[in-house]
């Protein structure tokens, strides 16, 4: 077997040259050639098999391995070769091998995705035969004889089959009537455990079970198709391996005294030369033989997109945008700020160097203009009034701030130990693995801020799972890579920036004109990822030193918001609400015996509007003392048209002072809560939901205004009970509505006693 590195220089010597000789290289003028193909083909003038692997498995140095010049391995089976002189380059060199499957699979696959590609060259492969013949020992020609035949001897097969199998499974009587005990009913024997004519797999069947197993191992280990419609079980995994380390060969050469015909013969020297890559096969070669791909770097393009992207791209974009450019690789996943609610862009770009070649900038430059030709296409759709299937809205209408489009690189890397299981991909440890480009310092959420990372992908893993097709198995290493993706890009940007919570102190709706009054100082620094669509976030870069940067936007933000810190991913509501059900749960609400209270003279209030209103059950108990996202004191009226509502105007003109609260249905056992009204605030619907406000009564319908508390207090004794029954005499009263009385009307509901507590069990 003769080996090339694609696009290697090589020197313009003879041995060279009578390998890379048919496949019409140019000769340059400082006299070196090179090859610009990867893949597989046979070499008549050199009566071999010549295989060309990717240009990844140079380093910067163009040595192979970090250890060998291209030219000195050429000739793999030569007694001179560097691979054979030490025990590490013999692993190496069985490495090869196994390589070129991999390969050989991969570009299979990729000529069947893309059948029309230019960039596949394909003519048959050899075949086992008697015509003018070659001797090959490469583990690709073995396994590829193999599977053909496979394919092309089915009769064989079955032919086998129903000479082995005649008459399986019919009733041996004269063994079920003489081992057997037979039931006599009405007369009639009556055999309950009839006896087969159940044959075991014998010698003569045992060359197929081998064959079988072998085609089963290169299913599961290389993806080669098992397309075989007749087949025998196979061995055992336990004693399959065992038949790799040597039991194969010493069994088959116990066996091959059975066989005699042509095509047994010939299926018995391909399982042997499995189990012994170092036999030689007879193999035709009348015609030549090869299968290149040209342009390797659009297979590898192919690979990551197949295992990374979406496919079609997401909200009918196109590869090629409209300025020319060919984004490769693009798909929609979670945003990177939360987890749970809105999705964002990731576009990548496949780059396929040597190992260690650094990007260019023309590369990066590149790279950012597909960023903005997406956050463009993006804004179009929201900007003919469409929503995109995705769901991605990159722009926020409230902050105009933008969210991060991740941008990255992938390029191929192959280590020692040559593990096709490793499917790490990480930072690549190239120089300038991270950059960013913007016009204003300090503006993260700016559609002219963007960042792009570089990752190295395990060449050998992503090569594997291409080449063996299996769709769940690509469809998790997809989940997974795009989670990493998220996960590593989040650490970057919290080494770079403080990012913050915000939520307003007061009315939701004043701290949009807030923004809106300060735009020119938070602009950038804003947007509003979260479901919660009055929490937003803010993202403060670090200086140099790595502490937090004490910036003029977070000092203005603080009078007007509670601001807390947080990591990327975090939901602040669910931490929010988690701090608030702990603090609530030490600190339940306890109403103070009527003798602490605070003690009011409702005298002093004559002009003053108090508020009797009702409370449904213990639930909605819980929700006005304290069991609500601020975990205030609070009490809700109804505003509009609905029964029991009243105008916001109306009662804001009123100006109530204190609210007293009676249980829905025990209005007349007289007991009562008063509470001192702190101040007034509007909420809508979507507010009240947000609050954790009880649903068991049908939950909040239409707007509110909501009077927070500042503490319970006493009044004295009154009759409540009585203006409540006294108010139902009203033909417009509504059961259960606010009752607006000024303190002078409330005195004429005195209690002459005082000894009654004014408090319920709750």
């Amino acid at each position: 077997m003769r080996i090339l590195i694609e696009e290697y220089r090589y020197p313009a010597r003879d041995d060279v040259l009578a390998v890379v000789r048919s496949l019409g290289p140019t000769q340059g003028i400082e006299g070196k050639v090179s090859v610009g193909y990867v893949g597989y083909y046979y070499n008549a003038d050199v009566a071999d098999c010549v295989f060309i692997l990717p240009k990844v498995l140079m380093d910067e140095n163009e040595l192979v391995f970090g250890d060998y010049k291209p030219e000195d391995i050429i000739h793999l089976d030569a007694t001179d070769n560097p691979l054979n002189a030490t025990e590490q380059g013999k692993q190496r060199r069985r490495f090869i091998y196994e390589l070129a499957v991999w390969v050989y699979r991969a570009v299979t696959v990729y000529k069947e995705r893309h059948p029309a590609s230019n960039i596949i060259y394909h003519e048959r492969i050899a075949n086992v035969g008697h015509g003018r013949r070659r001797l090959s020992n490469t583990y690709l020609d073995i396994l590829l004889s193999l599977t053909r035949f496979a394919r092309d001897n089915q009769d064989f097969f079955f032919t086998i089959i129903k000479n082995r199998h005649g008459g399986h499974n019919k009733i041996n009587w004269t063994r079920t009537v003489g081992h057997t005990t037979a039931h006599v009913e009405r007369g009639a024997p009556l055999y309950l455990s009839p006896v087969n004519k159940r044959r075991q797999v014998n010698l003569d069947e045992e060359l197929m079970v081998i064959f079988f197993s072998i085609l089963d191992h290169l299913h599961r280990t290389y993806g080669f198709p098992a397309d075989s419609e007749c087949r025998y079980e196979p061995l055992s995994d336990a004693i399959f391996k065992s038949y790799l380390r040597g039991m194969g060969k010493a069994r088959l050469r116990e066996i091959k005294y059975k066989y005699f015909s042509d095509k047994a013969l010939e299926l018995w020297e391909l399982c042997y030369a499995f189990f012994d890559e170092t036999s030689r096969i007879a193999v035709n070669t009348n015609h030549k033989e090869y299968l290149l791909a040209k342009d390797f770097n659009i297979v590898f393009e192919d690979i990551i997109d197949e295992l990374i992207g979406d496919n079609p791209l997401p909200d009918d974009m196109s590869k090629k945008q409209e300025d020319g450019k060919i984004v490769d690789h693009l798909f929609t996943a979670r945003s990177l700020i939360e987890n749970d609610s809105s999705n964002t862009y990731f576009i990548g770009d496949s780059k396929y160097y040597k190992m260690g070649h650094p990007v260019g900038d023309e590369s990066v430059y590149k790279q950012f203009t597909y960023a903005r030709n997406v956050i463009q296409w993006n804004i179009d759709i929201f900007g003919r009034g469409d929503t995109p299937p995705s769901g991605v809205k990159l722009r926020d209408d409230i902050t105009e701030g933008y969210n991060i489009i991740p941008n990255f690189f992938i390029s191929a890397k192959v280590e020692e130990p040559f593990d096709y299981g490793s499917d790490g991909i990480d930072k690549t440890d190239r120089s300038g693995n991270k950059h960013r480009k913007m016009h204003f310092a300090n503006r993260l959420f700016d559609r002219d801020t963007l960042l792009l990372f570089h990752y190295d992908v395990n060449f050998l893993f992503v090569l594997a799972l291409y080449a063996r097709n299996n769709a769940p198995l690509k469809a998790g290493w997809k989940q997974r890579m795009r989670d990493r993706f998220r996960n590593e890009i989040r650490q970057w940007l919290e080494h770079d920036y403080d990012f913050y919570a915000l939520r307003g102190i007061s009315n939701p709706l004043a701290g949009e004109e807030f923004i809106n009054e300060h735009f020119k100082q938070l602009q950038g620094k804003l947007f509003r990822p979260y479901a919660d669509r009055n929490i937003y976030t803010m993202a403060i870069e670090r200086p140099a030193t790595g502490t937090s940067s004490d910036d003029a936007a977070y000092r203005l933000l603080s009078e007007f918001f509670v601001i807390e810190p947080i990591h990327l991913g975090d939901d602040p509501k669910e931490r929010r609400d988690a701090r608030r059900a702990e603090y609530q749960a030490a600190h339940p609400y306890t109403p103070t015996p009527a003798n602490w209270l605070p003690e009011y003279h409702v005298e002093r209030y004559a002009e003053q509007y108090f508020v009797i209103g009702m409370y449904h059950d213990r639930e909605h108990w819980d929700w006005i003392t304290g069991k609500n996202d601020k975990g205030e004191l609070i009490y809700n009226v109804r505003l509009g048209s609905r029964p029991g509502g009243e105008t916001e105007a109306k009662i804001r003109q009123r100006h109530p002072r204190f609210v007293i609260l009676y249980e829905e249905g025990s209005e007349a056992l007289n007991n009562y809560h008063v509470f001192h009204i702190h101040n007034i605030t509007f909420r809508k619907q979507e507010q009240m939901e947000q609050s954790q406000y009880p649903t068991n009564h049908g939950g909040p319908r239409g707007n509110y205004l909501v009077f927070r508390f500042d503490e319970e207090v006493s009044i004295g004794r009154f009759d409540i009970n009585e203006v409540i029954s006294r108010r139902r005499f009203n033909r417009d009263y509504v059961e259960g509505a606010p009752i607006y009385l000024t303190g002078a009307e409330l005195l004429h509901y005195r209690l002459n006693t005082r000894d009654k507590t004014n408090s319920t069990d709750y």
